[in-house]
């Protein structure tokens, strides 16, 4: 059961972080967020882009915040993963 709940877990934390690769590459198409997947991946994903984008403004046309959200997206899921093993072994489930 746990095991189950781990897996899981990964697999919606890994699910988010491709909207989020999905996101950054659309941006470079005009025409993708106007799409219906382009405005199901942005209403998803820019509440999390846009913490990111009040504290690393973009640097000319170039906007390093979705890289950076990436990183520390990767490191959270990792943390939260953890932290919920940990959680579940000391249940025992």
């Amino acid at each position: 059961m746990g095991f189950t709940i781990l897996q899981i877990g990964q697999y919606a934390f890994e699910a988010y972080y491709w909207l989020i690769l999905i996101a950054i590459f659309g941006s470079w198409f005009p025409n993708f967020q106007s799409t219906k997947v382009g405005e199901w991946v942005y209403k998803l994903v820019e509440p999390y882009l846009s913490f990111f984008r009040r504290f690393i403004p973009p640097f000319g046309p170039i906007d390093f915040s979705p890289i950076i959200a990436l990183f520390a997206y990767r490191y959270l899921s990792i943390f939260a993963l953890e932290g919920l093993r940990q959680s579940l072994n000391t249940i025992g489930v």
